[in-house]
């Protein structure tokens, strides 16, 4: 079911909320909200999977039984929040990025942003926009791309190899965004592309107007927008206000925004599985034979390939189990 003709080529969540709610409506499906894994195993005798889901509503656990087990829950699951020696004397707001609404409660506040991924640089934005003065630590090498770098190397992927594509990317990329070790920022030896397919790393996108530029105005020009200071560090302790970082700095902070990812839980719940998915929840296969296990269990969107890759590996899963029945 593709998105209708009037919708934008760059989907708002708003909109795309709508089109599930009408995918749901027009396929007929039920999904029984509110329930969590607790586990799923297994069993040799039925040959069925046992599925155990704790309902949220009625604190009851319900039973499933399926010749077939999907795990769809995605690369994005549960928020993770690295062990920082000393962040339980920190006495201002410590948040997860998922936690965050709004940069009009930091008003004026010293606030560190905790790694510079798209949720990160994003949250450093809207930060400063509102007067925040904002410090965000840029660990690693970084690409930034804007909207439509993203939108034609999709589009060229599905003709062309990764190497050709990230060479072009690349070459757009400091065309528009120019020369970032000035602010401390250096790019990955590595494409965008290859680093999201082989470690699961997004490259920086800029959300501004189509080829304005907007990140790069906006965020790397410090004084646009009140930004602190770009910190290539890691922290290394907390005492009370005061973060040290591994460079030897100390720089007292308000509160701490995490944007430090997910980790995924499907090794606390999926029993019997020791040939599909490996510890961290992404499969052990290399693409593009990552999406079949054994005994009927199948993966959907672990892929590292985003929306597209959640769509190739429905098709294929549901042709597997169609022809397996």
């Amino acid at each position: 079911m593709s998105f209708p003709v009037s919708y934008p080529t760059f989907v708002p969540k708003k909109i795309f909320i709508q089109y599930l709610d009408d995918y749901v409506s027009y396929f007929n499906i039920s999904p029984m909200f509110q329930r969590t894994v607790e586990s799923a195993e297994y069993n040799e005798v039925s040959k069925r999977w046992i599925v155990k889901a704790r309902n949220a509503s009625s604190g009851e656990v319900e039973k499933y039984c399926a010749k077939f087990l999907v795990v769809a829950t995605g690369e994005t699951t549960n928020p993770y929040t690295p062990e920082v020696e000393g962040l339980n004397t920190f006495p201002g707001e410590v948040l997860h990025s998922t936690q965050y609404k709004s940069g009009k409660e930091f008003k004026n506040k010293n606030v560190l942003v905790v790694k510079s991924g798209n949720s990160g640089v994003e949250i450093a934005l809207d930060l400063a926009n509102h007067d925040a003065k904002t410090s965000i630590i840029f660990r690693s090498p970084a690409h930034f791309l804007s909207r439509e770098m993203v939108y034609l190397g999709l589009t060229m992927l599905k003709y062309f190899p990764v190497s050709l594509v990230d060479f072009l990317m690349l070459m757009l990329s400091k065309l528009v965004y120019g020369d970032l070790t000035k602010y401390g920022i250096t790019r990955p030896t590595k494409g965008p592309f290859f680093m999201k397919v082989k470690y699961g790393k997004y490259p920086v996108v800029d959300v501004g107007e189509p080829y304005s530029s907007n990140f790069y105005y906006s965020v790397l020009y410090l004084s646009n927008i009140q930004l602190n200071f770009v910190l290539p560090a890691e922290i290394l302790q907390i005492k009370g206000n005061d973060i040290l970082f591994k460079n030897g700095k100390l720089h007292p902070f308000d509160d701490i925004i995490f944007c430090t990812g997910f980790k995924r839980s499907t090794n606390l719940w999926l029993k019997g599985d020791e040939y599909l998915l490996s510890e961290d929840g992404l499969p052990k296969p290399i693409y593009p034979n990552h999406w079949k296990g054994k005994n009927g269990l199948y993966c959907v969107g672990l892929s590292r390939r985003g929306l597209y890759g959640s769509n190739v590996d429905s098709q294929i899963v549901a042709n597997d189990i169609k022809f397996t029945m």
